[in-house]
């Protein structure tokens, strides 16, 4: 597996990647120029995110790929890293005290959750990510169920038949969702449809399931269905959303709860 970007390096492929979808093919040089990066900086960029399958190589430039393309997990970590982070401080404060089996899809904004539940150690962890079981345990939390099964390389979530046997076995408190779409008519939704499959039934299995969605995944809708919001209780996302989209959100009758950014 490629080695994590730096911040730096992660910030400027995710802008080389959003200009690609602005703007469409673009040559090296224009890049260069606009990332402020020499050409032989955007050529290795160029040469990474095409092996990860995020775009395609031209003579001389690149073009995005056509139906999108989901990021690796590593790349998302740097993106709305404060719209997260509000998201994640109010979800922890939502976990019940005392014992309890909470269930973590994975992401970026899941993996935020945990770290904000920092202080906890009585709680029992379930997921199927296999960077948040990792860090759970480095955080000393007192249980940790790892489903296993197939690693995805993007999100580095085990999914497929063992993984979902293990879910079904599973009693919940909550389930703590993330997703890469949220919208009134495609409810949460993923990228892949064996990963959703998995998440379906941890979100089956729990007594209570919040979403924790950033703003921009709001109005989105992706390949795979999660979960429609009327099965959701609680949706927690960022004040950069627009009062339109919380309110048509609160009309499938789910609590839609507001984090602030500062």
């Amino acid at each position: 597996m490629p080695a994590a970007p730096s911040k730096k390096r992660s910030d400027r492929m995710m802008a080389l990647l959003e200009l690609l979808r602005e703007r469409g093919p673009l040559t090296l040089a224009y890049l260069a120029r606009t990332l402020e990066a020499s050409a032989a900086t955007i050529r290795r960029d160029v040469a990474q995110l095409a092996e990860q399958g995020l775009l395609e190589r031209t003579h001389g430039g690149v073009r995005p790929l056509s139906g999108g393309s989901e990021l690796p997990i590593r790349l998302r970590d740097g993106q709305h890293h404060e719209a997260k982070r509000a998201i994640a401080e109010l979800v922890a404060t939502l976990i019940p005290q005392g014992r309890h089996a909470l269930a973590l899809t994975g992401g970026s904004t899941t993996a935020a959750v945990l770290r904000a539940l920092g202080s906890r150690h009585d709680l029992t962890i379930i997921t199927n990510s296999l960077s948040i079981g990792l860090a759970a345990a480095e955080m000393g939390q007192s249980r940790v169920l790892i489903a296993g099964g197939v690693l995805r390389r993007n999100s580095l979530e085990l999914v497929g038949p063992l993984a979902e046997a293990t879910m079904k076995l599973v009693n919940v408190g909550t389930a703590v969702v993330g997703a890469d779409g949220c919208s009134v008519e495609g409810g949460l939704t993923t990228h892949d449809e064996t990963e959703a499959r998995t998440n379906q039934l941890m979100i089956e299995r729990a007594d209570r399931v919040i979403a924790a969605v950033d703003s921009s995944k709001l109005g989105t809708v992706t390949l795979a269905k999660l979960v429609d919001l009327k099965d959701v209780d609680i949706l927690v996302t960022d004040d950069r959303a627009p009062a339109r989209a919380l309110a048509e959100l609160r009309g499938t009758g789910v609590e839609v709860l507001v984090a602030g950014t500062g």
